[in-house]
């Protein structure tokens, strides 16, 4: 009779411990989350050249489309970057353009990171080289390259800000 007893206790406590047993109170199927994000999007105003930045946030469909030699928004071919720039419509201005290299340079030669988005990739420039080539700025040490028109990179957009735009005239500015 012992033996059965035992046997019978074990299959009882086996059983629990598989099953796992509720005895806790029912938790809701799915977390809730807040709406709030951390990517903010804004601009960068260049005091000194009176240049105004697209600083907005990179996907992972643009990510994607760099490593992936396609165009997806802020990455793609040169065309599409040119493309891409003269149909921003972007804190409240139309008059994106793709910058030049020597714009870009000029941006990322600044001490520290002035950008909040940023990729530690090549950046396009509407700069032309030989062939089918234009430059690329490396935002790490503020160098031009080139690049085949064809192959996939970064793009951030500029405009001229007027002389009474101020970077806190903004809401969405870092």
């Amino acid at each position: 009779m012992k033996k059965s007893v035992v046997g019978g206790w074990m299959s009882v406590m086996a059983s629990l411990l598989m099953g796992g047993g509720d005895i806790s109170p029912a938790l809701p199927s799915m977390a809730q989350i807040g709406e709030a994000s951390c990517k903010t999007d804004g601009i960068y105003i260049e005091e000194d050249t009176q240049l105004m930045w697209q600083d907005q946030h990179y996907t992972d469909a643009e990510d994607g489309a760099f490593k992936n030699e396609g165009s997806v928004g802020k990455a793609g071919k040169w065309g599409h970057a040119v493309n891409y720039c003269r149909a921003l419509e972007y804190a409240g201005y139309s008059d994106w353009r793709l910058p030049t290299a020597d714009e870009l340079i000029h941006v990322h030669a600044k001490e520290g990171q002035v950008f909040t988005n940023f990729r530690d990739n090549d950046f396009w420039t509407s700069t032309p080289t030989q062939g089918y080539r234009y430059y690329v700025v490396f935002p790490a040490d503020a160098y031009q390259y080139a690049r085949s028109a064809t192959q996939s990179n970064y793009i951030r957009c500029v405009r001229c800000a007027d002389e009474n735009e101020k970077t806190d005239d903004f809401e969405s500015v870092r």
